[in-house]
């Protein structure tokens, strides 16, 4: 992985910064997306002329991002995680509001789940009718 260091204002230590090529490459995204993620308030690169600087916070933010993504939330539940974690002191309110995200999420991901399953239940239905005429019509011939 390409990375990019400079140095850090206080007591020399050395900070991780990177390109928004980097990132992109890295997780396979555009760089288009993580601008949007930057619009949407999900990330906050400094700027040096036009050029982006992620820092390490940001990129893990970004890979929080992607991860939240694959697993339904929308930008807005996430954005509410990240305030939750920028703000909030006490991680047993952050913990709560993670729990109750999922337990929502769990819970629509079953409904659907049940909307499914009467969808396929209807279809077979369905299916059998039309088997079962064609058969009669066949008969009939």
């Amino acid at each position: 992985m390409l990375q990019s260091y400079r140095l850090g204002i206080f007591m020399g230590e050395k900070s991780v910064t990177y390109s928004i090529g980097e990132l992109a490459k890295e997780f396979d995204i555009t760089t288009r997306s993580i601008r949007f993620y930057e619009d949407e308030g999900l990330l906050h690169p400094e700027r040096k002329g036009q050029s982006r600087i992620y820092s390490s916070k940001d990129r893990t933010r970004l890979k929080l991002v992607l991860r939240g993504k694959r697993l339904g939330f929308s930008l807005g539940e996430t954005k509410t995680i990240f305030d939750l974690y920028d703000n909030e002191q006490t991680e047993e309110k952050q913990l709560q509001t993670m729990v109750q995200l999922i337990a929502d999420k769990k819970q629509k991901l079953l409904q659907q789940q049940r909307d499914l399953e009467d969808l396929l239940h209807d279809l077979s239905s369905l299916e059998q009718s039309c088997v079962e005429s064609l058969t009669k019509l066949n008969e009939q011939n």
